[in-house]
């Protein structure tokens, strides 16, 4: 006997997809009191560099 397929299985999981490649950035910087806060941003691949330099300056 064959198995049921389900319809709500998405069997072309790597067909058809725009792989999307991301770089996440975290960035720490020292709030005054001396504790650290953190940011995070998530970046076109390509982007980086850029991404990086504006935040150093």
């Amino acid at each position: 006997m064959a198995k049921k397929v389900s319809k709500n299985q998405r069997t072309d999981r790597g067909k058809n997809a725009n792989n999307k490649k991301m770089a996440k950035i975290l960035v720490a910087e020292r709030k005054p009191n001396g504790q650290f806060a953190y940011k995070v941003k998530m970046v076109h691949l390509d982007n980086v560099q850029e991404e990086l330099k504006a935040v150093q300056s």
